[in-house]
């Protein structure tokens, strides 16, 4: 299995390279309030694992409620790249749409984790909130 990716944004103005800390082993989704909305199936990266090869200059960062995060967005095109998790700092989310040769419609099925009742905030362990299907039809 591949673990090192080329990726980029939409337009293409940010391009980086990473490296997957367990293949696709990690993949999910969160049902926080950003996640909901942003809709992104994500994978895990280190840190010191992801490269900003172009476009370091157009990204931008969000950062909400307890502003431990960091969500970085293409500035041109607004898409969503990675962020720095606030569950496990030392490890970054990454889009899997902006890999090379992926899809998120590629997994039929993607662990969504419970973000709306955060780990930090309840000392509890991370909790599966449930699973989301995909499907294709045949044609």
């Amino acid at each position: 299995m591949k673990d090192v990716f080329n990726a980029s944004c939409h337009c293409g103005a940010v391009k980086f390279t990473v490296k997957l800390t367990d293949g696709f082993n990690t993949i999910r989704r969160c049902d926080c309030s950003l996640c909901r909305m942003r809709g992104a199936v994500v994978v895990s990266a280190d840190l010191q694992d992801i490269t900003i090869t172009e476009g370091q200059e157009k990204l931008t960062e969000y950062r909400f409620n307890t502003q431990t995060a960091k969500h970085f967005f293409c500035s041109v095109c607004g898409i969503y790249t990675h962020h720095q998790r606030r569950s496990n700092p030392t490890q970054y989310g990454v889009n899997t749409a902006c890999l090379e040769g992926v899809s998120p419609f590629d997994f039929p099925e993607v662990v969504v984790m419970n973000g709306k009742t955060h780990p930090k905030d309840t000392q509890t362990a991370a909790k599966i909130a449930g699973y989301l299907r995909f499907s294709p039809t045949q044609e």
